[in-house]
């Protein structure tokens, strides 16, 4: 049975392989090429992908993302479509829907929402609860570099509290575009904003969001 991880990076190479390497990405910095780059390191060099998370290793990441980037971008999709090697962690069912699931969705929606036609996508009832459950699970991880309070909160009322202090923002959505604001993809996130003003400015500007 397919898994949302699953889905969802099948779709990512899709996107990826019909953008093109120089197409722009809603990371900064980044174009298609990049993004696919970032992808295939993360799962497949785990000696220097630490560097996302620790400083030290910075400089070794981004020496590996140059070289994987500098490699035939029909290579670097088809990497990511074949997914992690074969003793890799990523390759166990419950790893990879840990790790995965929103790690591309983000970076599909990173690829399809850089593009000026955009739509939003239909995701099913099931996804979005999925989505929301690792929200409500990562939210104040997401939000602890803020400088207001910031409620996420669903259509049907469920909350997430991503940073308790005052003033405090209320981002309301589904949770699909909640987890895009919550990583800082505020600009492209479908979502409502309720508070003071100045408030709701300092949230929807701030690139303490995310990771």
């Amino acid at each position: 049975m397919s898994t949302f991880a699953k889905r969802e990076r099948l779709l990512l190479a899709d996107l990826l392989e019909t953008a093109g390497p120089q197409a722009p990405t809603l990371c900064e910095g980044w174009l298609t090429r990049d993004l696919a780059a970032h992808v295939v390191v993360r799962e497949r060099r785990p000696d220097a992908a630490g560097g996302a998370l620790i400083k030290p290793l910075a400089p070794r990441l981004e020496k590996v993302l140059q070289e994987y980037a500098a490699k035939p971008y029909e290579e670097l999709i088809r990497l990511i479509r074949t997914g992690p090697p074969r003793f890799s962690p990523f390759q166990l069912k419950q790893v990879d829907e840990a790790a995965n699931t929103v790690e591309f969705y983000v970076h599909t929606e990173d690829v399809r929402r850089a593009q000026p036609d955009w739509t939003p996508r239909e995701l099913d009832p099931v996804f979005q609860d999925a989505l929301w459950s690792r929200l409500e699970r990562t939210a104040r991880l997401l939000g602890r570099g803020i400088p207001t309070g910031l409620v996420l909160r669903r259509p049907d009322g469920q909350t997430a509290v991503a940073h308790r202090g005052t003033p405090v923002v209320t981002a309301t959505g589904e949770p699909s575009e909640l987890l895009l604001f919550a990583f800082g993809r505020q600009n492209a996130a479908r979502v409502e904003l309720e508070g003071e003003q100045d408030a709701i400015s300092k949230v929807s500007e701030t690139k303490q969001l995310g990771f």
